[in-house]
Parts: structure tokens; C-alpha cells; sequence
């Protein structure tokens, strides 16, 4: 194939480790498709633009790697934004590659009426990613490709959206390679500040955000939290960062009374890859600790919510692997040990106390599913519960659209944990999520990704219909007409079966659907309270 812009492109994509991409052909962007098949790069097809957002950021939460979508111009790109939104305010590095009309046509800031033509396409991606660009010219096509993903790689990682015009791509080029950047490093004196706070901490608190997971910090974060014996608590995205049986993991988030508590009684908070967001600290109803130390890669982050004693810049992984080697090892990790195991006694509780069948749910995932599956919840009251409550069993073994809260997102993101080799995803979805990307069931059976989606259905949008309950109004707009899922399945080639709750014949319907060649389902017909972890029910009252 002749050296013109699409074959710079993919050139670039290759160089930045791409094998995997995921896309929805169109008339621009069709040079790109022959480019990744000549080059062997495995370019997905799926049913609409959102799902191929979202596909690569699941394939980006299960891996650490790129996630590459490559969309058409205008309607195409635009169908784009909401799973780019996810990506972004979730740090997902995915690369959006949307083809934009032939720069011969383009006048600025003029509507002209050509084929898919938006005034200015890359200023839709603004306010979604860390960067949104138009390459000018065929010769800056390969490296603004690689400056592209590499920004969506450095942490703090996140989309970048690059755009082409078309016409581009059947250019002649030439190439220039653009010169990486190296992560910041905190000083030596920084360091030692940082150790002044700890050593003065009686009960010192490691708070684990999605920066520390991205950053591979969980064997540093283990021994730093040992060497203190100070428990654990990890955001959404934090969760899977140690073991479920770690000794100084506590076994569910902040919005546990039981493990909010350890908060208030800390007198040095250690955030290690947090932003310590909204959701997770209950819109800042948790107090201001007596002092923080704040671990992040970018200093305003870490400072943008709560007011750090002390900011060590760098990435989470090597920052506190010097921590680590740095403290001395304090006693008490056995008390630890105890305390600890005895939250997951009370948390276990508690789930069964506050909702049975959802106890049923994560008791039988903890026992059935693979220990290398990805599990992906979406925005329903069954992915609220897998999410603040399933035994994570590892890093990246969790996905969760904690960031944006964007419904539908869990199933079109496990098609891209599936194709990447992870192992198994499962997707935990409701009716009402489900239907936004249904006809993705195509694409997990052309593929034959191994997938397997857990439908919850309780005939509507339930999480809405428990607000409108507890405010005493009657419900509108949540009581949905449903297909029967089942069929829907089978329609499309997909294995599936239906249940009633979460019992015996749940676990045995799970266990053949896990072990099916390609995608399965099995649909659930059960309602569920929401779990404490969801806004409405949480502990802390308003200040």
C-alpha cells in the first residue's frame, strides 16, 4: 500500500502498542479500515458510534493499554460524547479518531452544507477530553497521532479526541516523530515533609482512588499500608487495588457507616490517586481530617476538593513505593487484621439485612464466576450493589461509570474488556440500560466475544422509581414496556436464559451461561432497594 495519510495513522496506532481498535464505517473513513487490515490491526465493527467509545474504554479499564475508537464525520463523532464524557471524568485513556470533511471544502466558522459538515467538530470534544485537535496537514498526520496517544496515556490519563479530514488520509506524507515527555518526580525535600506528617500520625488512613489502580500502585500501596498498619479505603475506582482479604482493606466504600467512621477517626488522611470526588465523600459531607497528604500527578487535582497539608507530585506507583521504603514498621497490623475482618462480617450483614436478594447476588458471583472475569456494572440498583459491595478481585477486575453516571454504559464497555483477553466480562445491567446498545448482541456474536450479560429486570428504570416513591409522587416515565429478553437473545443467535431472583436456579443458570463459547445471557426478573452507597440513602446528613 502506497505511504499516504491513512497509512501514517495506523503506522502511528502501531507504534503506540494498538492492536485492537473498535469503529463504525463511513464514507470518509473507510481508507482507515483497509489501512489497520493491511497493517493487522483487528478493527471491530459495532452497531453505533457510542458503543465504539465506550467499547475501547472498557478494553482501556481492563488492559492500562489505548483504547482507539474510530468514528465518520459529524453525526458520527457526535454520537461519540457521552461515552467520551465517561472516559474523561472516569481517567479512561482512550484515543477518538473521528474523520472530519476534505479541508478543500472547509471555510471557518461557515456552515456550507457539505456532507456531514459541523462548524467546528473538535470544539464538540472540548469540555469530554484532556485534548481536541484537527491535524492541518498529511505531514503532521503520523505525529499528531502518537502525540495523541501518549496524552491520553500520561497520567493523568484520560480521552483525547483527534480529528482528520478526509482527505488527508489519501495524502502523500512525510513523517516526523515527536519527543516524549517524562513524568514529574517529587524532590528529596518534599519527601521528607511528607514523612515529618506521618511519622507525627497516630492513625494515619490511606484513602485509594482510580489514579493509584492506573498507576499499577497496589503492591506500594499493601506495603505502605503495612508498614503503618493503617486500613484502607478505596473509591469506586480504587476498589480492586489489594485483595479482598488484605488485612488492611476495609471491604466497602465510605458510605458504610462503619468504614466512614474510619475517616473521622483518622488524623492523617494519605490520598493515594484521588481527587476525593463528590460521590465518594458524599459532596463533601465528610469533614475536612486534621491533616492530608495527597498523592497525585497532577498538584491542582489533588487539591481542588479538599485542602492538602502537603502535595507530593508524581506518579502513585513510584511515589509510594519511596514512601513505602521510607517508613518504619509500626505494630498493630494484627489488630488491623482483626478490625478488618470483622467489617466483613459487618458488611456482610448488613447486605443481607438490607436486601436479600442482592445478597444472594454477590454471595453467588463470589462463588461462581472466574477468577480472571471482568465484571462491568452499569447505572442500575443491581450494578450499585456489585459495585459498592462484590469482592474485586484485583486491579482492573471492576468497571464502573462512577465518573459521568452514564446508564447504558456497562454492556457496549464489556465488549471491549472481551476482546482484549482479560478473561470473561460480565456485564450487570437493568432493563431500561440495556436497551440503549441492545443491538451491540450483534456484534458479541459476529465476534464471538466471551461475554455474559446479567439482566436485572424490574420493568423500568428502578433507581428512578424508588426517588419518586420515597418523595411521595406518583411515577412517571420509569415504568417501562420491556421485550421479552430472552427472545431478544435468542433472536440474535445469543444463548440465554431466564430466572426468577437471585437463588439456586440463578447460580446454575450463571454457571452454563459463564461457560458458553461467545456471548450469553440470563435475565432476572427481580426488583431491588437501593444499597446505602447510592445518594438517597446516604448516612451523613446535609451540612
Amino acid at each position: 500500500m502506497a505511504d499516504n495519510g491513512a497509512t501514517a495513522l495506523v503506522d502511528a496506532l502501531r507504534e503506540l502498542g494498538v492492536e485492537l481498535a473498535f469503529g463504525l464505517p463511513g464514507v470518509h473513513n473507510l481508507a482507515v479500515w483497509e489501512a489497520c487490515a493491511e497493517a493487522g490491526i483487528r478493527l471491530i465493527g459495532v452497531r453505533h458510534e457510542q458503543a465504539a467509545a465506550y467499547a475501547a474504554d472498557g478494553y482501556a479499564r481492563a488492559t492500562g493499554r489505548l483504547g482507539v475508537a474510530v468514528v465518520t464525520t459529524g453525526p458520527g463523532a457526535a454520537n461519540t460524547l457521552g461515552a467520551t464524557g465517561e472516559a474523561m471524568t472516569s481517567g479512561a485513556p482512550v484515543l477518538v479518531i473521528a474523520t472530519d470533511i476534505p479541508s478543500t471544502l472547509r471555510r471557518p466558522g461557515v456552515y456550507r452544507g457539505v456532507l456531514h459538515e459541523t462548524r467546528d467538530q473538535a470544539a464538540m470534544f472540548a469540555p469530554v477530553t484532556k485534548a481536541a485537535t484537527t491535524t492541518a496537514a498529511a505531514a503532521d498526520l503520523y505525529a499528531e497521532v502518537l502525540e495523541a496517544g501518549r496524552e491520553a496515556l500520561r497520567a493523568p490519563t484520560g480521552p483525547v479526541y483527534l480529528g482528520v479530514p478526509t482527505d488527508l488520509l489519501t495524502a502523500s506524507v512525510t513523517r516526523r516523530t515527536p519527543v516524549e515527555t517524562a513524568p514529574p518526580e517529587p524532590p528529596d525535600a518534599d519527601l521528607d515533609a511528607a514523612l515529618a506528617l506521618i511519622e507525627r500520625a497516630e492513625h494515619p488512613l490511606l484513602w485509594v482512588g482510580g489514579g493509584a489502580v492506573r498507576a499499577g500502585a497496589g503492591h506500594a500501596v499493601g506495603l505502605l499500608a503495612e508498614r503503618l498498619a493503617a486500613p484502607v479505603v478505596t473509591t469506586y475506582h480504587g476498589r480492586g487495588v489489594l485483595p479482598p482479604d488484605h488485612p488492611c482493606l476495609a471491604p466497602a466504600t465510605a458510605h458504610v457507616p462503619a468504614i466512614g467512621a474510619l475517616w473521622d477517626d483518622s488524623d492523617l488522611v494519605i490520598a493515594v490517586g484521588s481527587d476525593l470526588d463528590g460521590m465518594t465523600t458524599q459532596n463533601w459531607r465528610m469533614p475536612q481530617p486534621p491533616a492530608l497528604l495527597a498523592i497525585n500527578v497532577d498538584a491542582a487535582d489533588a487539591a481542588k476538593n479538599y485542602r492538602p497539608d502537603h502535595v507530593l507530585v508524581g506518579d502513585a506507583r513510584a511515589v509510594t513505593e519511596r514512601l513505602a521504603a521510607a517508613v518504619p514498621q509500626r505494630d498493630g497490623l494484627d489488630v488491623l487484621a482483626v478490625q478488618t475482618g470483622s467489617m466483613r462480617t459487618q458488611v456482610a450483614a448488613l447486605v443481607r439485612e438490607e436486601e436479600p436478594q442482592a445478597a444472594l447476588l454477590l454471595d453467588t458471583f463470589d462463588r461462581v464466576l472466574p477468577a480472571d472475569a471482568t465484571v462491568l456494572a452499569d447505572m442500575c440498583i443491581a450494578g450499585y450493589w456489585v459495585a459498592g459491595f462484590h469482592r474485586v478481585r484485583g486491579p482492573r477486575r471492576l468497571a464502573y461509570p462512577m465518573g459521568w453516571g452514564t446508564l447504558g454504559f456497562a454492556f457496549p464497555a464489556a465488549l471491549g474488556a472481551a476482546a482484549s483477553g482479560a478473561g470473561r466480562a460480565v456485564a450487570v445491567v437493568g432493563d431500561g440500560g440495556f436497551l440503549f446498545a441492545c443491538g451491540e448482541l450483534a456484534t458479541a456474536v459476529q465476534e464471538r466475544l466471551p461475554v455474559t450479560v446479567v439482566l436485572v429486570d424490574d420493568g423500568g428504570y428502578g433507581m428512578l422509581r424508588f426517588d419518586q416513591v420515597q418523595s411521595g409522587v406518583p411515577t412517571r416515565g420509569v415504568d417501562l414496556v420491556t421485550p421479552d429478553f430472552v427472545a431478544l437473545a435468542h433472536a440474535f443467535g445469543v444463548p440465554a436464559e431466564g430466572v426468577d431472583g437471585f437463588g439456586e436456579a440463578f447460580e446454575d443458570a450463571l454457571a452454563k451461561s459463564l461457560a458458553t463459547d461467545g456471548p450469553s445471557l440470563v435475565a432476572v426478573r427481580a426488583a431491588l432497594t437501593p444499597p446505602p452507597s447510592t445518594s438517597p440513602r446516604w448516612y451523613r446528613a446535609a451540612g
